[in-house]
């Protein structure tokens, strides 16, 4: 019985550690395998901006009483996308970028996931929200989202963290969770992408 208890107890703790020590070692592989300091230059260029799908939070979807103020009602980020997120923002910082402009849907898991980042002040940025419950917004947001993005200033490091129906809608990739888009603003205005960025495998 106190062994069953014990284990009980001791097991989801040491899938927590597992979990963070697996999404560790799957960054620090991927660094060490990409170790492409020009992904990161290009950032840094003043013509290239970062989609970046929140961090890993299970299910799809959010429930029938979603309430975006209410991060009770929303489907979140679990332990393991949290270490994620944080890993994310270490990456950043250890590839010179300390810190950024951050933009967020005001989905709670973006938001967790922007500010675990840890990059300076995040704004909240409703044409990022989700319209994966409601597609018939998706013409309009990605227009939206388009004509905004040609009026930026990208000469600070730009990181607009978003869902995975959005990053699709603007690029036509689908992108796993914690993934960095980076995505080249042409001088003709238009949208190219540049590099991919997975930090989970």
């Amino acid at each position: 019985m106190y062994l069953r208890v014990f284990f009980k107890n001791i097991i989801p703790s040491v899938s927590l550690l597992a979990g963070m020590f697996l999404m560790s070692v799957s960054l620090s592989a991927n660094a060490a395998q990409a170790n492409d300091q020009s992904f990161w230059d290009l950032l840094k260029s003043g013509d290239h901006f970062v989609l970046i799908r929140h961090a890993l939070a299970p299910g799809g979807g959010d429930p029938a009483n979603f309430r975006v103020d209410d991060c009770s009602t929303q489907r979140n980020l679990s332990d393991e996308g949290r270490a994620q997120a944080v890993a994310i923002g270490a990456l950043f910082r250890a590839n010179g970028i300390a810190s950024a402009r951050v933009l967020s849907s005001q989905w709670c898991r973006c938001l967790e996931t922007a500010r675990l980042m840890s990059l300076g002040e995040v704004e909240e940025f409703s044409t990022l929200n989700s319209f994966f419950q409601a597609y018939e917004r998706e013409g309009l947001q990605t227009q939206q989202l388009n004509s905004w993005l040609s009026k930026q200033d990208l000469s600070v490091p730009t990181v607009l963290v978003t869902h995975q129906v959005n990053i699709t809608a603007l690029t036509n990739i689908f992108p796993g969770s914690g993934e960095i888009i980076l995505v080249k603003r042409t001088k003709a205005g238009a949208f190219e992408l540049a590099r991919r960025y997975p930090t989970r495998t």
